[in-house]
């Protein structure tokens, strides 16, 4: 008990140093629903890559602190090209943008001349500038459907939402990367049987904005999970459902740094990982020493050059202006979310 307690202020002093750097630094704190619970606990706002990206645009401080992973800052700077905009572990990246880079990208449209380029939003900047539309999962099938039906379209890098999309879309000019997130291993739909199978009551709640869950979405579509009682729902969308539901206890399908903010919001249900393996070892990276030093040192600020970052938000852009909500999946009773 002694060292939870020294543990405890420990945080504690750590966390009003950085709220005082903060303050004195005229800067904000974002972080990703998936890092740790210390991390979260401390930012002004927690959300989803696409959503702190906006609230980093919104907001009038002079200096972002971005507690996700490498490719969430780049948007955020390309974004918010006057803001200072810093990532306390230059280690957070992630292996479903890593798939593909800004050359083999070039090669592959090289192979498919005329081909329009969709890009899921967890690439980087340079493979944003080398695509014609950014999409996230919610909004894949609403851009793609954008796109007049006789033109190729290169999907990358994500080959689980690619599937979903091609499906949902029925056009067989698709072509898909074969990429992955590491992820991906912890939620398959044996994993999800079983755990429905431990909690018969759950609703079995999909976050489909980040690569670990496009395997279920896709899953869900291909008619490989059982769409009772699913919903498929954005982050606010994820956080507001038990309040909504009458239902005690939820099986959650995506990276398990989510389950935190829910438990926290809702201590009175119960809320359960389809996978507790499903963590993100990138995103867990961010450390509360880690926020305070690039606070204090104003280290580790992510850039965009310029040329590069005009580009890639003419791709974000296009997305944006086409909005669209949640994954389509075909199968009856899947409650679209929001």
């Amino acid at each position: 008990m002694p060292t939870d307690l020294s543990e405890t202020a420990a945080t504690a002093a750590l966390a009003e140093e950085i709220h005082a750097l903060a303050r004195q630094r005229r800067a904000v704190i974002l972080a990703h629903n998936y890092e740790r619970p210390e991390v979260q606990d401390l930012a002004d706002y927690v959300g989803d890559s696409l959503g702190l990206s906006r609230e980093a645009a919104r907001t009038d401080a002079d200096v972002i602190v971005f507690c996700g992973v490498h490719f969430m800052a780049e948007t955020a700077a390309i974004l918010s090209p006057a803001k200072t905009v810093l990532l306390p572990d230059l280690a957070a990246g992630c292996s479903l943008a890593a798939t593909i880079d800004a050359a083999q990208l070039r090669a592959w449209k090289a192979e498919h001349p005329g081909a329009v380029v969709v890009s899921y939003v967890n690439t980087t900047a340079e493979v944003k500038a080398e695509t014609d539309y950014c999409c996230t999962s919610g909004n894949a099938v609403d851009v793609v459907n954008a796109i007049p039906s006789d033109r190729e379209i290169l999907f990358l890098p994500d080959m689980f939402l690619g599937a979903h999309v091609r499906r949902i879309t029925g056009r067989e000019n698709i072509h898909v990367w074969m990429g992955e997130c590491h992820v991906h291993a912890g939620i398959d739909p044996e994993n999800i049987r079983l755990q429905r199978a431990l909690h018969p009551g759950a609703e079995f709640l999909i976050h489909p904005e980040c690569g670990c869950a496009t395997s279920v979405v896709e899953a869900v579509s291909a008619g490989d999970v059982d769409p009772q009682g699913v919903h498929i729902l954005s982050t606010e969308g994820m956080i507001k459902r038990p309040g909504e539901s009458p239902a005690d206890a939820f099986i959650v399908a995506t990276e398990v740094g989510i389950l935190h903010r829910l438990r926290r919001a809702y201590p009175g249900k119960q809320f359960f990982a389809a996978n507790e393996r499903a963590s993100c070892a990138y995103m867990k990276v961010t450390t509360l020493p880690k926020v305070r030093d690039a606070l204090r040192h104003l280290q580790h600020r992510i850039t965009v050059p310029a040329e590069i970052a005009d580009r890639a938000r003419l791709a974000i852009e296009r997305m944006v202006a086409i909005g669209g909500g949640t994954p389509q999946p075909t199968a009856e009773g899947v409650d679209p979310g929001e």
